[in-house]
């Protein structure tokens, strides 16, 4: 009596499954294109957004010129991005804005057209241009509209977004330093500083280009060697003005002391070569 009573239910479900599969095609297939707009209306709101994606799409040539052209390009566009594929969402939001705007939703579509590559974008170790383009965006939406209530939202992904192409400029400058490529290091670091000013890493990073100085200044070939040790020398004094506190201070004084003793130590081979020469 169970295994029947299970075996009705199933069968009744798989009915149910046919019979709702059934009436989706019969909408595809419909010419009706109004009822075609309410019902991909209707699966959208009850989050069938695969099942609305496809309705919008074709309604979208259908209502091209009329007066639900706008509400069709709307709700296609918020499904893109119900779907998960924000540069689709994106370009359809941004055209929306281009298409329609004067539109009430205009200010809605372009802050979503900003979100979409925020939402697109890599983490710190991959490609940033989605990021680069996500700010650009986010601004030109606070400068577009101003007093809009998304502002702290936009500030704030804004925040997110910058700190994320710190982290890579940080990592990558971190990475040549350990490698031993001093050269590229300072130079790395340096435009860390000079993009990023208000890093929490200000002080480690100032410390690796005291450290990268002193190195690069040691490895070198004679010819450069006072060159890059009177640089180090600026460095050092540099740090120590400017991290007075920091753990590093002492390394940074040691290392003063010892490319104070370098120079001297070419300076004096230097003039014992001249004075052998005279």
């Amino acid at each position: 009596m169970l295994k029947k009573a299970y075996s009705a239910v199933t069968i009744l479900s798989i009915m149910l499954v046919f019979a709702g599969c059934s009436k989706y095609q019969r909408i595809l297939k419909s010419n009706d294109f109004e009822k075609k707009f309410e019902m991909a209306k209707a699966y959208y709101d009850n989050g069938k957004y695969q099942k609305a994606f496809p309705l919008f799409e074709e309604l979208i040539t259908v209502f091209r010129g009329t007066s639900k052209a706008e509400d069709v390009y709307y709700y296609y566009a918020y499904s893109n991005y119900k779907l998960g594929d924000f540069m689709l969402a994106g370009y359809h939001f941004d055209n929306f804005v281009r298409t329609f705007p004067r539109s009430d939703r205009a200010e809605d579509a372009q802050f979503m057209n900003a979100k979409c590559y925020f939402l697109d974008s890599s983490e710190p170790s991959l490609d940033q241009a989605s990021t680069t383009k996500a700010i650009y965006e986010l601004q030109l939406f606070i400068n577009k509209y101003p007093e809009s209530p998304k502002v702290d939202e936009c500030n704030d992904l804004m925040d997110r977004l910058r700190f994320k192409l710190e982290t890579k400029a940080y990592n990558g400058a971190k990475l040549y330093y350990r490698l031993g490529e001093y050269k590229a290091a300072i130079f790395a670091l340096r435009n860390t500083l000079a993009e990023f000013p208000d890093t929490r890493h200000r002080e480690e990073i100032s410390f690796m280009i005291v450290r990268s100085s002193y190195l690069l200044a040691d490895n070198s070939i004679e010819e450069k060697k006072i060159e890059r040790f009177e640089q180090a020398l600026r460095e050092c004094d540099d740090f120590i003005e400017r991290h007075p506190r920091s753990p590093d201070v002492e390394n940074a004084k040691s290392i003063k002391e010892d490319s104070k003793k370098e120079l001297e130590k070419i300076k004096n081979l230097k003039n014992g070569v001249q004075e052998h020469k005279g």
